[in-house]
């Protein structure tokens, strides 16, 4: 079984900072793109970041300049840390990732449980 557990959210003040973190676990082969996606009251979800295993990144345009994702191969972790935050990156984050489990077997892809981020003052 492979998870994937978030941490970090929380609430944040307009112009503050928080980081994210993603973690996954279980029976894994490798780990290739990992990415955020945010989800808001009343709105689909979107990708925030991603990043691939060469570390090639890609970010949502309300969240460039201020948004930076990471990741760490070798723990399979990944990162978002968000500065300059706004009111409107009030959502809920997930992280997500297509991992491979074994060579008999295709790549799939897989969601955390979300964490909430509340941006207010």
């Amino acid at each position: 079984q492979v998870q994937l557990v978030e941490s970090g959210g929380g609430l944040g003040q307009p112009g503050g900072s928080l980081r994210l973190s993603c973690a996954a676990s279980g029976r894994i082969l490798s780990i290739n793109d990992m990415g955020w996606y945010r989800q808001a009251p009343g709105k689909q979800r979107e990708l925030v970041a991603a990043i691939t295993r060469g570390g090639s990144t890609n970010y949502a345009n309300s969240v460039k300049g201020r948004f930076t994702i990471s990741r760490d191969n070798a723990k399979n972790t990944a990162d978002l840390q968000m500065n300059s935050l706004q009111p409107e990156d009030t959502a809920v984050y997930y992280c997500n990732a297509d991992i491979t489990t074994s060579p008999l077997f295709p790549r799939r892809n897989y969601w955390g449980q979300g964490t909430q981020v509340t941006v207010s003052s």
